[in-house]
């Protein structure tokens, strides 16, 4: 196996090559990995799924000893200590709980910590499973608690199953954020209700900026209720006061007023882009290698791993792929032109 060649100015360093941590030509070393373990999802969200997707074959789909084979290399060799599962909807695995466990079995390795990411519709059967299996947290996607707010922006599906599956994430004694995608003329009347409810329930919440993905063409500048738009409706009701900065991809903020104190995030990409300290890459579930949410396209780790490729040609693949990692969405504002969706990339 070759790689393919570069421009001089942007080979790879030697030192890099062989050994230290994973990072990228602009300096940030990568320590999280985004896991897609289907591009199918039981809910049809315009900010991510195409009004008709053309969803893999199973037989494209990586193999649970291949996935194994490569997060051990992230782990082991390249640094990465956190994972994080998702999809399209990763709940739709049948052996979802499984996976979890052999991911668990690279804690020895460095492995810190096992996440996933869900609406939680389909959750509220196997929250405790996947606890005993070995998860340590979730991201639970709620981006209404109107009825017919939360369908239109899930694809006519109801509310009270998410609520459900949150609650019995609790029950089974897992931490969870909630996330909520605010999109201009559709749900930002959402960020009040929203912010009281997950107070009241004493979880953390994060706004969302619509980014310019959806699986539809639909986003456009004008759409985005910006970072700025999101605190300008809290402040009618709560005193806000700015939270330092970390590597999160959420700036957070401490409210008070209402019925106590809380804190929120916003993950503002379009208004505030946090490129310059992400950490993230994403797997898909063919197993594509996608170094950016806005990389155009990804590099197969499936086709050498099936080829024969030895853990050293992979690694290198990897950390070739990395090094050449662009800026971000800070140096490509505006709609991200690719053929992969959300739903494919995973969230």
């Amino acid at each position: 196996m070759s790689l393919l060649p570069r421009p001089p100015d942007a080979v790879l360093p030697l030192a890099d090559l062989l050994g230290g941590p994973l990072r990228d030509r602009h300096g940030r070393i990568k320590r999280k990995l985004r896991v897609s373990l289907t591009d199918r999802c039981n809910f049809r969200c315009p900010y991510c799924m195409p009004d008709s997707p053309d969803f893999m074959e199973r037989a494209d789909r990586l193999s649970r000893a291949g996935l194994q084979r490569l997060l051990r290399l992230f782990v082991a060799e390249l640094g990465v200590t956190h994972l994080r599962l998702t999809g399209g909807e990763p709940l739709l695995r049948r052996d979802l709980e499984a996976v979890v466990a052999e991911c668990g079995s690279l804690r020895a390795l460095g492995l810190e910590r096992i996440s996933l990411t869900t609406n939680a519709a389909l959750l509220a059967r196997r929250a405790a499973a996947l606890k005993a299996a070995g998860l340590d947290d979730l991201n639970i996607s709620l981006d209404a608690l109107t009825p017919d707010t939360f369908a239109r922006l899930s694809g006519n599906r109801e509310v009270q199953p998410v609520l459900d599956g949150i609650a019995a994430a609790r029950a089974a004694g897992l931490p969870l954020k909630l996330n909520a995608v605010i999109v201009r003329g559709v749900n930002e009347d959402e960020i009040l209700p929203l912010t009281r409810w997950a107070m009241a329930q004493q979880l953390p919440l994060r706004f969302i900026e619509f980014m310019p993905l959806d699986g539809r063409h639909e986003w456009s500048q004008q759409r985005v209720v910006t970072q700025a738009e999101i605190l300008q409706h809290l402040r009618g009701e709560f005193e806000i006061d700015p939270q330092p900065r970390g590597s999160d991809p959420a700036a957070y903020f401490r409210l008070r007023g209402g019925t106590g104190a809380a804190k929120i995030g916003v993950i503002a990409t379009v208004s505030n882009p946090f490129c310059s300290s992400c950490d993230r890459l994403r797997l898909t579930a063919d197993g594509k290698l996608y170094p950016c949410l806005f990389s155009p396209k990804g590099v197969s780790l499936r086709e050498p791993l099936q080829a024969g490729a030895s853990e050293a040609e992979l690694t290198a693949l990897i950390r070739d792929t990395v090094w050449h990692k662009d800026a971000g969405y800070v140096a490509h504002p505006g709609y991200a032109e690719r053929r992969i969706a959300m739903n494919s990339l995973g969230g």
